[in-house]
């Protein structure tokens, strides 16, 4: 691929490693919340995204008004794969909708939403989730795709068209065709998101070239793993992604991944992990600084 035109609007140089330290799953219970609250205080995490059909929306809402300036998106939301708290659709109660499932919730999985959803009613819901947003006082920096989603070619109009009309960033990677068969993709496929990675970029739309998830599954030595993981951040721009909250009996009973949740939170609150960053050549943005790019075109 050639070098990211959005990084150079920005004045950042082809080999420099730009990242978005994003944290994800916020207001998937109280943790999440509070944790964040912390985490903007401490510098290290530059953007966020929240669940807009979770029950704790309404306090990332009122966090988001109380500190403007924090960044952050909408979590496009699809499924919801917990046993002990669950969450629906916005827009409808119609199981014909494809969106719900025998239990009145959304799916568990992304399969089975990729599957049985209405591309008309997965347009409709995820442009309620920004509305709902919006409307209870969020200034909305981006959206993105809890579990991917929404990023799935069945439903990747509506989430495309969702940006374009909000005049929003969306996470979404910007490769050639052999980048998209990597992925799996399909001949045909591989062309088609090639050529819509180009027709966006032509708009002005910024697109990343990398993205990377510190796993679920190990806790243990949090710190350094990070280390390890940022260190391999190739030039270009990356959204960096963590699922930080703090401990508690909600999350425990929640999430089975609840230790590496903590542990996030605690690696991207400690100073080590922060002069760390900071002493390094990584150039850590947020999601405004690309929306206002978007717009300023």
């Amino acid at each position: 691929m050639v070098p990211n035109p959005a990084l150079k609007k920005l004045g950042f140089a082809e080999d420099d490693r730009v990242v978005i330290i994003h944290a994800d799953d916020i207001g998937m219970c109280e943790a999440t919340v509070s944790a964040l609250a912390d985490l903007v205080d401490f510098g290290l995490v530059s953007s966020a995204a929240t669940m807009v059909p979770c029950g704790w929306f309404p306090l990332t809402a009122a966090f988001c008004r109380q500190h403007p300036e924090v960044d952050i998106g909408v979590h496009l939301t699809l499924t919801s794969e917990w046993d002990n708290c669950r969450w629906g659709p916005l827009s409808t109660r119609d199981p014909a909708t494809g969106l719900i499932d025998e239990e009145g919730y959304f799916h568990r999985s992304s399969e089975a939403v990729q599957e049985q959803g209405d591309p008309a009613a997965v347009e409709l819901e995820v442009e309620a989730q920004v509305a709902r947003a919006q409307h209870a006082g969020i200034d909305v920096t981006h959206v993105d795709t809890h579990m991917g989603t929404v990023g799935h070619p069945k439903f990747a109009s509506a989430y495309v068209q969702l940006a374009l009309q909000h005049r929003v960033p969306l996470m979404m990677l910007r490769h050639d065709e052999a980048g998209w068969r990597r992925m799996g993709f399909d001949g045909a496929m591989a062309t088609m998101a090639a050529g819509l990675v180009r027709q966006l970029e032509a708009q002005g739309m910024p697109l990343l070239d990398h993205l990377v998830q510190l796993p679920l599954n190990q806790p243990a030595e949090r710190v350094e793993l990070a280390k390890r993981e940022l260190d391999s951040v190739p030039p270009g721009l990356t959204h960096y992604i963590i699922h930080p909250a703090h401990d508690t009996p909600e999350l425990r009973a929640v999430a089975s991944t609840s230790p590496s949740r903590v542990a996030d939170y605690q690696a991207f609150s400690s100073r080590e992990l922060r002069d760390y960053v900071r002493a390094s050549d990584l150039q850590v943005i947020g999601y405004r600084e690309l929306r206002e790019l978007m717009r300023s075109g």
